[in-house]
């Protein structure tokens, strides 16, 4: 069949992903996933829950695609550079692809990155894969879209100093989207209100643009006040002739306690962000299908796959509601 061809052919690309600076990394990027499935409203969340391992396995196939497979196309799909755009980004960036191309040119917005307007394409696109009850183009576009989306919650994706290499920070991008999660977030809560309708989920895209960037001088800030402060010999972990270390994608591995350090300074602003992008992922799920027109989804798998996960979403979904946790995952860690 084409669907299990498809989970094979994922699963193994998602084995050779290579977890450098990009949204949020493989653990953030799964758990997001995962738990913008519980935040559905019921009969939707039971739909999805029969595909749940493979939304949650391809969270990052799309940086697969950016760095194992070198597509070309992908990498500014992930991130738009607003500075390009001048000081005032907001004020004269068009919200709809067509009016940026027209006044941009498509050169231009390719340089600066797409992130928003290429999420609003696969969100028409899950439209209409759940207008057709195309089960393969449902839950591979609501992987993809939930990653975008992920992405779009990373503030430094919003910005040209992506990696603090304009101010003297190259590193934080890791050390905020990857070491901070996989240290602290065993103890995040990742619990958010059901997922509800998005009258202009356009808006709603932006405004998560516009979020994640008021964010960018805090989390550049926090950073750079501990670098003032603190020896070298400190913020990195150091090897035994004195050398930092470096973790297997050669990127600097921070010290735990100058990331514990950097953590409490940034005064919860990682939980905060991975909780908005599953409760806006979910609300985009959801719009997507009231907007296909409520398909009927449950003749997509078969009976008996319905029986034999009642109890484990019965059981996890109460897991997630009651205290915010997730379980069935093992993510790749980059530290």
């Amino acid at each position: 069949m084409p669907t299990k061809r498809y989970i094979v052919f994922s699963t193994m690309l998602f084995c050779c992903v290579v977890s450098r600076s990009y949204g949020w990394g493989v653990w953030g990027h799964q758990h997001i996933n995962r738990a913008a499935v519980f935040a559905l409203p019921a009969s939707l969340r039971a739909v999805f829950f029969q595909h749940v391992d493979f939304i949650t396995m391809e969270a990052s196939i799309p940086d697969v695609r950016k760095y194992t497979l070198n597509d070309k196309r992908e990498s500014p799909r992930h991130y738009i550079d607003l500075e390009s755009f001048g000081s005032h980004p907001f004020a004269v960036l068009p919200e709809r692809w067509d009016s940026a191309v027209a006044r941009y040119g498509a050169g231009k917005l390719y340089k600066a990155g797409i992130l928003p307007w290429y999420a609003q394409q696969m969100l028409e696109k899950l439209t209409r894969a759940f207008r057709d009850r195309d089960k393969v183009r449902i839950f591979f576009l609501s992987a993809d879209l939930a990653h975008y989306i992920g992405d779009a919650y990373m503030p430094l994706h919003t910005s040209l100093n992506h990696d603090g290499q304009l101010t003297g920070q190259k590193g934080v991008h890791a050390l905020w989207e990857s070491l901070l999660p996989e240290i602290f977030g065993s103890n995040y809560n990742l619990h958010v209100k059901e997922a509800h309708y998005l009258k202009d989920p356009t808006a709603t895209i932006w405004e998560c643009i516009r979020e994640s960037h008021a964010l960018v001088p805090r989390l550049l800030k926090a950073e750079k006040d501990l670098l003032k402060s603190w020896p070298e010999n400190k913020i990195y972990e150091m090897d035994d002739h004195g050398h930092p270390r470096k973790n297997r994608y050669g990127s600097l591995r921070f010290s735990r306690a100058f990331a514990t350090a950097y953590h409490q300074a940034l005064q919860g602003m990682v939980e905060d962000q991975m909780r908005r992008a599953i409760a806006t992922v979910s609300s985009l799920w959801y719009t997507a299908w009231i907007n296909a027109g409520k398909p009927d989804l449950s003749k997509l798998d078969d009976a008996y796959l319905w029986r034999i996960n009642r109890e484990p979403l019965q059981f996890q979904y109460h897991l997630w509601a009651e205290k915010g946790k997730l379980v069935g995952l093992k993510p790749d860690l980059e530290f």
